[in-house]
């Protein structure tokens, strides 16, 4: 119905209450049929035309009935009441007298009849316009105003595929109370219980400000009930404006990570960004782009994209240039190999970065198991050189992304990290550059991590390969971890390993279930098998060694590690000799000495 339709028949509508309501009060003041007396046909006529006019003033005929409030009800009470006392004034004024009863029972009749023909409207658009055929019945978790809001929008909505039949709220104030006519049915403990007895089809998480940690709780329950699960959008979007309050989206894994992500200190961000030379190493990869993504929100001078695959590095460039094309940034794609120390030299030379992110590495544990060399020559001989390169040209601030993998390592890819760790703080000894560690666990979502293979075994109809029921690893997201290694440069002094407190470990077999769950699957569809503990790894990892420790927390949920023993003379042997030692042989020395099971020399010096 158009707008103009729709004011003429509420203009009809309310013209015929306003005269007849008058002439009725009168029949029921005098018990008369004695009604129409020149008194009362002059009021008519002016309770019509005042209503008319107070209507108007008020905006009464262009509100939307079907989503009437206390406020449509006020303008109501306010245009009769108004019109009335204006009757009364020209009954004063004509006849000296005022019919107050007749009056009085005139403005209790417009009240009920106005007011109950709005009522009736929206009763006809809920109940007949907004048919609930084919609803899925939905249990909304959460009876605070976000929650009502979802569910005044989904009982408003002829479009929207949900019926909202019930809250859950562990308030005790609101239990076994109607909201908009919805019941709240219980607490966060009884989901799985009322999802059965209502024959709930969805469920729908409408707590915006709810922390990572709480709303891994409520998931839990809501798992075990099989049935979609979907979270309201965060409360900054919908005050933006960038998602409406129907706009529901599913949980995703990093939601259930139990702990709020890290947020940046934009402030030292800036001061040590902002018109600088920035080189990130791995620009290609998952963590090396998301670095380059943020840092490019800080307006650097240059950013240089160093990688060894051009199809990687020529898509992180390309993207960077549209997502920034209204800034003066100037993006630099550089194809190298960190094993190239003259290449690496030329690049500092020429380019003179003042800040240094090496994101490069090998890190697939099996396959450095099994080429062991690799390794090597990657992840230490490529971290020396680029470092010997740094500190030759005076790079400001060099930072490398580590693992948790580094500490108390089983495998070939920790083992060399470890030893690129203890090369780098070794650096910071001798030279003008500032060389930091960052460490962190398992990224969601990376190249290489389980996520995206666990997602893609569930979209071949399964099995969910896990290595053994009792491993567990710390998770972060990309965003995350791409914000800590920004961070880190910001916060360092020079030498430091830090840390992220990254809560709970996460055991893998839960959160293949999850992701199972999550991928709208149910438990019995999607088989999970367990397949051993693959070369090099460990059921569990940790962030730092005992002797290590927590040293201090330098930011919210930042630590920096102590030092540890740096064996560097051993380590230029494993550099010099590593291509003549057999695999086993060149195994066993990466970890002993990782593991400072080589401890015939303290840091003496070196030929570096």
């Amino acid at each position: 119905m158009t707008y103009r339709q729709r004011m003429s028949l509420f203009a009809v509508m309310d013209s015929v209450i306003v005269l007849t309501a008058i002439f009725f009060s009168r029949f029921l003041v005098t018990a008369s049929f004695y009604i129409v007396t020149i008194p009362i046909l002059v009021s008519s006529i002016v309770l019509l035309i005042s209503h008319h006019f107070y209507s108007l003033k008020f905006k009464l005929y262009k509100k939307a009935w079907e989503y009437a409030s206390v406020e449509e009800l006020l303008i109501i009470f306010k245009s009769v009441t108004l019109s009335i006392l204006t009757a009364g004034l020209v009954q004063q004024l004509i006849n000296h007298d005022i019919y107050f009863r007749v009056l009085v029972v005139t403005w209790l009749l417009n009240i009920l009849l106005i007011g109950g023909s709005r009522f009736c409207w929206r009763i006809l658009g809920n109940f007949v316009l907004n048919k609930a055929n084919n609803k899925k019945r939905t249990l909304i978790i959460g009876a605070g105003s976000a929650g009502i809001m979802v569910a005044r929008q989904l009982k408003r909505s002829n479009e929207a595929e949900l019926l909202p039949v019930g809250f859950i709220d562990d308030d005790s104030r609101k239990m076994n109370l109607d909201i908009l006519g919805i019941p709240v049915l219980g607490r966060v403990s009884e989901i799985e219980n009322i999802v059965r007895l209502q024959n709930i089809d969805h469920i729908i998480i409408a707590i915006p400000s709810l922390k990572k940690r709480e709303l891994n709780v409520i998931f839990n329950e809501c798992v075990k009930t099989k049935v979609k699960t979907q979270y309201l959008p965060m409360i900054e979007d919908l005050i933006t404006g960038k998602v409406s309050i129907n706009q529901f989206r599913d949980v995703k894994v990093e939601d259930l990570l139990g702990r709020d992500p890290v947020e940046l200190d934009i402030e030292s961000i800036s001061e040590y960004i902002k018109d600088k030379i920035i080189l990130v190493t791995g620009a290609g990869g998952s963590i090396g782009s998301e670095i380059c993504r943020q840092i490019s929100n800080f307006a650097p001078k240059k950013l240089l994209l160093l990688g060894h695959g051009e199809n990687s590095i020529y898509s992180v460039d390309l993207e960077l240039r549209n997502t920034f094309s209204n800034s003066s940034i100037e993006f630099i794609p550089i194809i190298g190999d960190l094993k190239d120390l003259n290449k690496m030299m030329t690049i500092m030379k020429n380019f003179q970065p003042d800040v240094v992110y090496h994101a490069a590495a090998h890190k697939h544990v099996p396959l450095m198991e099994e080429y062991p060399e690799e390794a090597v020559k990657n992840n230490l001989i490529g971290t020396v050189n680029l470092a010997k390169a740094a500190s030759s040209y005076k790079v400001g601030t060099f930072v490398m992304i580590s693992t948790d993998k580094a500490v108390n390592p089983t495998s070939v890819m920790g083992a060399t990290k470890r030893l690129a760790e203890m090369m780098i703080q070794y650096f910071d000894t001798v030279s003008e550059t500032k060389f930091v560690t960052v460490r962190f666990g398992n990224v969601l979502e990376s190249r290489g991590s389980v996520v995206p293979l666990f997602k893609k075994q569930i979209e071949n109809g399964g099995p969910v390969t896990v290595t053994h029921p009792d491993m567990v690893r710390y998770f972060m997201t990309i965003p995350e971890a791409s914000r800590l290694v920004i961070q880190a440069g910001a916060l360092s002094k020079g030498g430091e390993i830090f840390v992220l407190d990254m809560g709970e470990p996460l055991k893998i077999v839960d959160l293949a279930k999850k992701l199972i769950k999550l991928s709208g699957y149910k438990d019995d569809e999607i088989d999970i098998i367990f397949t051993g503990i693959r070369p090099g790894e460990k059921l569990y990892e940790e962030l730092l060694k005992k002797e290590e420790g927590y040293e201090q927390q330098i930011y919210p949920n930042i630590y920096i590690g102590k030092r540890s023993l740096i064996y560097v003379n051993e380590i230029e042997d494993i550099i010099t000799n590593y291509l003549i030692f057999d695999k086993e042989d060149l195994k066993r020395r990466l970890l002993d000495l990782a593991n400072n099971r080589m401890m015939d020399h303290a840091l003496l010096g070196a030929s570096f």
